[in-house]
C-alpha cells in the first residue's frame, strides 16, 4: 500500500494519478448511454462495433503524433490540455443524430484519448525516475477507480437526469475543474523524451523477440478489459435479460471496483509470489469469472464480472514490471512496447466482439474472451517454465 500512501499524501503524485481516474470517469459515464445511443440511431451490434472501431482508428492515428506534441509542448502541459480536450469532445457522441456523425465523433475522441493516455503514462514514468519512486500500478488503480465513479455513481444518477448530454456535461465539468486545480503539481514538467530520443533507435524486431509473449498476453488481457467496458451493460440487458438501468450498469461497476482493489494491493502480493505466478493466478481467477458471466444469472453474472476484474487487476502491472527487466533493452523501451500492444487490444476488441455478436449473440463474444484468457495463461506457463 506504500504507493497508494504516496499518492494520497503528496500532490505531485496525486495530480497525475487523478488524470488516470478522470479519463475513465468520462468513459464510464459514456458507456452508460451506449444502449440509448444504439436505440436512438437504430443500429445493430455490428454497426456499433464499426463506430467503436473508429475510436480505435483515431487512437492509432495519434500514436506516432503524440511524441511530437510532448516533445514540443512538454509532457505536463500536454497531459493537462489533452484531458480537458478529451472531456469536452466526448459530448459529441452523445449529441450526434446520425450513424455517420457518431463514427466521425468517436474517431476525433479517439485522437484525444490516445494523447491523454500516452502523456499521462509518460508523466508518471518521468516522475518515477526523477524521484526514485514507484506509483505506476497505483495510478492504474486510479484509472479503475474512475470507472467506479463514472459508471457507479452514474448508474444512480441516470434515473434522475433526463438528458444524457446533461449528465455528460456534469461529468466533464467535474473532470476539468479538478484537473485544473491539481495541474500546478506537474504542468511544468517537460519530460526526458528529448534527451533520450536521439540515443535510442529502437527496432521493432529487436524489441519483439524478448517481449513477444508479454505483448500477446497484454493484447489479450487489455482486450478483455476494453470489451467488458463497452459490452457488459448490453450483455446484462440482451443475454441476462436485465431490464433495470441501474442493475445493468453494475457488471462494469463490479469489474472496476474489484480491479481497483486488486491494483492497490497488487504490489505487496507480487513481492511475495513473483510476477509470473501472479499472472497465472490472475488468469485462473479471470477464467472462473468468465464462466460465471456465461452462466447468465443476474447475481452470478455480476459477481463473475467482479472476479474477472480482480484477476485481471494484477496482470498488466506485472507485465510492465517484467518488460522493464527484459535483458538487452531499456526499461522504458520494454514497458512502452508492451503497453502499446495492450492498448491496441483494449481498443480493437470492442469492434471485434461486435462482429462476433452479429454472428450469433454477445454470448459468443464472451466465450471468445474466456478462450483468450485461457491462451494468456498458457503462454505464461511456457514463459515460467523457460525461466526455471
Amino acid at each position: 500500500m506504500n504507493s497508494l500512501q504516496q499518492i494520497l499524501t503528496k500532490l505531485r503524485y496525486f495530480g497525475p494519478a487523478w488524470v488516470f481516474a478522470s479519463l475513465n470517469i468520462i468513459v464510464g459515464t459514456w458507456v452508460l448511454y451506449i444502449p440509448q445511443i444504439k436505440e436512438k440511431l437504430v443500429i445493430d451490434d455490428a454497426q456499433l462495433g464499426i463506430a467503436l472501431f473508429c475510436f480505435a482508428l483515431g487512437t492509432l492515428v495519434m500514436i506516432p503524433l503524440s511524441s511530437i506534441f510532448i516533445k514540443k509542448i512538454g509532457v505536463g502541459k500536454v497531459t493537462l490540455f489533452s484531458i480537458i480536450i478529451f472531456s469536452i469532445l466526448f459530448l459529441a457522441p452523445i449529441l450526434v443524430q446520425s450513424y455517420i456523425t457518431l463514427c466521425i465523433a468517436l474517431f476525433v475522441v479517439g485522437l484525444a484519448a490516445c494523447l491523454t493516455d500516452i502523456s499521462m503514462n509518460a508523466l508518471v514514468s518521468d516522475i518515477e525516475q526523477e524521484d526514485n519512486v514507484h506509483f505506476m500500478s497505483a495510478s492504474h488503480g486510479f484509472f479503475s477507480l474512475g470507472g467506479v465513479i463514472g459508471a457507479g455513481i452514474g448508474s444512480f444518477l441516470i434515473v434522475y437526469i433526463e438528458l444524457p448530454v446533461l449528465h455528460m456535461v456534469y461529468a466533464s465539468v467535474f473532470v476539468i475543474i479538478t484537473n485544473l486545480l491539481l495541474a500546478k503539481a506537474y504542468i511544468s514538467i517537460k519530460g526526458k523524451q528529448e534527451e533520450e530520443e536521439d540515443k535510442k533507435k529502437s527496432g521493432f524486431i529487436r524489441l519483439l523477440r524478448p517481449l513477444f509473449g508479454l505483448t500477446v498476453i497484454a493484447f489479450l488481457i487489455m482486450g478483455s478489459e476494453g470489451a467488458i467496458e463497452h459490452w457488459s451493460k448490453l450483455y446484462l440487458q440482451d443475454i441476462v435479460a436485465v431490464t433495470s438501468e441501474k442493475i445493468s450498469g453494475f457488471g462494469f461497476v463490479a469489474f472496476s471496483a474489484m480491479m481497483t482493489l486488486g491494483r492497490f494491493l497488487g504490489d505487496e502480493i507480487s513481492k511475495r509470489f513473483g510476477s509470473l505466478p501472479i499472472i497465472i493466478g490472475g488468469c485462473m481467477i479471470g477464467i472462473f469469472g468468465f464462466l460465471a458471466v456465461l452462466g447468465a444469472q443476474v447475481v452470478i453474472t455480476i459477481a463473475g464480472f467482479g472476479l474477472v476484474g480482480l484477476g485481471f487487476s494484477v496482470i498488466i502491472p506485472e507485465l510492465f514490471r517484467l518488460a522493464g527487466k527484459a535483458k538487452g533493452i531499456s526499461s522504458a523501451e520494454g514497458i512502452s512496447f508492451v503497453a502499446g500492444f495492450g492498448y491496441l487490444g483494449f481498443l480493437l476488441s470492442p469492434p471485434i466482439l461486435g462482429f462476433l455478436s452479429k454472428i450469433e449473440s454477445l454470448r459468443l463474444s464472451f466465450i471468445a474472451l474466456l478462450l483468450g484468457t485461457i491462451l494468456a495463461m498458457t503462454i505464461t506457463f511456457f514463459l515460467k517454465r523457460r525461466r526455471e
